[in-house]
């Protein structure tokens, strides 16, 4: 019996709020590992083992490691909130971990590093924070550069960090948070264009983009309507997005992403140079402002926050309207 069942519209928001307040707080995990560590260590893991042979052989194995990840992921997941369903404590252990699958707080302490980097006067600080959040060399970046890089992971990250997870916990509950947080990672880890996971993360790397192709709209949608907050215009950043959330390399970053440079004014992407090699792609929103400055950063923040809040409300909405979904 599930006699202590609440459904994921009701507790979202808690889990929201909780993360916002308290985040991934350092003095837990690293007496801990976080699930999403211990995801990692399993991709790693399936890398080993089964990436070998010729293209096709890869492809397949990727397939099969994309499967076992996702049972593990999922059933883990559904184990827990059966449990958590049979006891009226299982509650706030269920909002406790939907909270640690989700990211706000996190992002916008990794994002307010490179910040804080730069109101010190240290581009080499700025340059060395903003590596730890994205994947391009950060000794090509100058200072507009590093600003940019800065900006660019806010708004995609509130896709894939926030947006997405919660997003799959309405649709499925914890089995639905998990399986997302698992493709996602493996997406960030094996799904690369290098000679050893084009092949063997294709499934990851397909699997992820579908997964994320109605949050990363959502998140370009709460960014628009966050625009106000931060001086921007919901017209011009709308419009932005639908022009350009194309223009962009992934299915999906564009709009999260678009969304943020029509609100903001700015022009993101762009010619930029990751560890692979150099890209040139088109700016977004490029008649934008290119000479980005560290003040962009914290606007940036800002209208996270802001989209941050507008998704709160919306979920509070639903948990008020339908909560028994």
């Amino acid at each position: 019996m599930t006699l202590f069942a609440v459904g994921p519209a009701l507790l979202l928001p808690f889990a929201l709020a909780l993360d916002a307040v308290l985040g991934d707080p350092d003095w837990l995990w690293r007496r801990a590992p976080h699930p999403v560590v211990l995801m990692g260590q399993l991709i790693g893991w399936l890398d080993r083992k089964l990436n070998r042979g010729t293209d096709r052989a890869k492809r397949l194995a990727g397939a099969v490691a994309l499967a076992l990840l996702i049972a593990a992921a999922g059933a883990t997941a559904a184990a827990l909130q059966w449990i958590c369903a049979q006891n009226p404590p299982g509650v706030a252990v269920e909002v406790l971990a939907v909270s640690i699958l989700i990211a706000q707080r996190s992002l916008y302490g990794h994002v307010r590093r490179v910040y804080s980097a730069f109101a010190d006067g240290a581009l080499g600080a700025a340059r060395d924070a903003v590596s730890k959040v994205v994947g391009r060399d950060p000794n090509a970046l100058d200072g507009a550069g590093v600003c940019r890089a800065a900006i660019e992971t806010t708004a995609e990250n509130f896709s894939d960090g926030v947006v997405a997870p919660a997003f799959w916990y309405l649709v499925a509950g914890l089995p639905g948070i998990a399986i997302y947080k698992a493709v996602n990672t493996a997406d960030s880890m094996i799904g690369h264009r290098t000679d050893r996971h084009r092949a063997f993360g294709w499934a990851s790397a397909r699997l992820d983009d579908a997964l994320n192709f109605l949050p990363a709209r959502l998140s370009g949608v709460f960014t628009v309507l966050a625009a106000p907050l931060v001086g921007g215009s919901i017209a011009e950043a709308w419009r932005i997005m639908l022009r350009d959330a194309h223009l962009h390399r992934s299915p999906n970053a564009g709009w999260p992403e678009a969304a943020t440079a029509g609100a903001l004014g700015i022009a993101i992407a762009g010619p930029r140079v990751y560890a692979t090699g150099p890209v040139s792609d088109p700016f977004v929103n490029g008649e934008g402002r290119k000479d980005l400055h560290p003040k962009d950063i914290a606007d940036s923040l800002r209208l996270f926050v802001a989209a941050c809040a507008v998704q709160w409300l919306l979920c509070a909405a639903l948990a008020i309207s339908v909560p028994w979904l």
